[in-house]
């Protein structure tokens, strides 16, 4: 039984290390007069999970604030909403949002509204994105789906603007109708085309449009563009169809993009744009990191000057929090900003207190002159319900400040999110390293029996 608790505890071990390291390790030296210069990668999580695959590799993700990026306020126009479906829009609203910045492939975006008396705001973060222009566009466009056919008879070899002067027929057929929308390649020229899966109902009304069409285009717009109108040749079934033109495949994408987001139920205009670049952030994450090491390293010495042995199990235990805390942040993940640095760093004065309380019962049973070994257990005991108190006093505080739920009476602003998240589970790790792990370190060093 002991062998396989010290192997489990061996694979924990080797699993957060292996979270922590760098994604590639560099390597720089000169051997027998050659200079070597290389990175070694380290391995990423793959593996095959039903019809899926789990790729992860464990880097650190950068807010806006730490890694730049484009900062994006979009005013809502609720003025056509009735009161009691405001709240339904405005979420059905920034979830859209979300999607479309999601698809389009932006690391750990941030959507969120805002309240302001009785005006509503959307702001988006985007991480890595320096171009406002598109990034607004892409955000902020209708996106309205519309499949349209011939009202009057047409030749085949009419023009293109008598096509779009025609097509004003509406069939009935949606983006709403599409299930799925994605990016394809034409199995003849290679173009990027855009692949179209319609839901059973959308499906059966293509197929019977597409019947009474054969030899004639049906229009495919995007709001009151056209994009293309391909000519039926038959009838098509099976709920597939293809938009074809002259799209670039960014174009494409983007298009696939919107009609798998839909339109936005609220209008939305945008007030506010920044760009802000990744210079500041580098230089805030170099003196945060620092000011962080700087502070570990004082209350290491402080422990280890003030409780000796005792002070240095702290320490290692101390060392443990950080990097059972890194791993927790690289693998939900978390984005890390400013604020939530300041959280992970006040929580590792959380995890110091458990480790005071706990030394100063031992210290308060060793005066009462009970053995080394009975002041251990009995400060444990005493020990463990103010830590527990403690920590879950502040928990429910960094609960109260990230919101989940927005209620707006709470805040509500991303950054206090970010400070109250790194807090809570900084808070929530320390507990479990300041009683389990400094006791396991104490029971190893001492040769305690639990």
């Amino acid at each position: 039984m002991k062998i396989f608790r010290y192997a489990f505890i061996t694979f924990i071990v080797f699993t957060i290390l292996w979270i922590d390291l760098p994604r590639s390790i560099p390597i720089d030296i000169g051997l027998f007069g050659n200079h070597i210069k290389t990175e070694i990668p380290v391995l990423e999580l793959n593996f095959q999970l039903g019809e899926g695959r789990v790729i992860r590799d464990f880097s650190t993700q950068l807010g806006l604030d730490l890694r730049g990026g484009s900062h994006l306020v979009f005013q809502t126009d609720t003025s056509q909403i009735d009161a009691a479906d405001l709240e339904d829009a405005l979420q059905s609203t920034r979830d859209i949002i979300e999607q479309r910045v999601n698809l389009f492939g932006i690391s750990e975006p941030e959507v969120r509204t805002i309240k302001s008396g009785d005006v509503h705001r959307i702001s988006v973060d985007l991480p890595g994105v320096y171009d406002v222009a598109g990034a607004s566009q892409l955000i902020g466009q209708t996106a309205q789906l519309h499949f349209r056919e011939e009202v009057d008879g047409l030749s085949p070899d009419a023009s293109a603007s008598a096509v779009f002067n025609r097509l004003t027929g509406e069939t009935g057929l949606t983006g709403k109708d599409v299930e799925k929308a994605r990016v394809d390649f034409n199995s003849n020229d290679g173009t990027p085309q855009v692949a179209l899966e319609f839901t059973p109902a959308g499906a059966k009304l293509f197929a019977e449009i597409t019947k009474r069409n054969v030899g004639k285009p049906v229009g495919i717009f995007l709001d009151e563009f056209l994009i293309s109108a391909p000519m039926v040749q038959q009838q098509i079934i099976g709920g597939s169809a293809v938009i074809s033109g002259s799209f670039t495949t960014e174009g494409a994408k983007q298009l696939a993009i919107a009609i798998n987001s839909g339109a936005l139920p609220v209008p939305i205009t945008l007030v506010e744009q920044r760009s802000i670049g990744p210079s500041l952030g580098g230089q805030e994450v170099q003196k945060s990191v620092a000011s962080g090491v700087i502070g570990l390293g004082m209350v290491m010495v402080f422990m280890i000057g003030y409780y000796g042995r005792l002070g240095v199990i702290a320490a290692g235990a101390l060392i443990i929090y950080g990097l059972i805390n890194f791993a927790i942040f690289r693998a939900i993940p978390i984005v890390l900003t400013l604020p939530g640095v300041a959280g992970f760093i006040l929580s590792i004065g959380m995890a110091v207190d458990s480790n005071i309380l706990i030394f100063e019962r031992i210290k308060e049973e060793q005066r009462r002159g009970k053995a080394f070994e009975v002041s251990i257990r009995l400060g444990f005991g005493r020990a463990i319900d103010a830590i527990k108190d403690a920590n879950i006093t502040t928990i429910l505080v960094a609960f109260i400040l990230f919101n989940p739920l927005s209620w707006e009476f709470l805040p509500q602003f991303g950054l206090v999110r970010g400070f109250a998240l790194t807090l809570g589970i900084g808070v929530a790790t320390s507990l479990f390293t300041g009683v389990f792990i400094t006791k396991w370190l104490i029971n190893v060093f001492y040769k305690q029996k639990k």
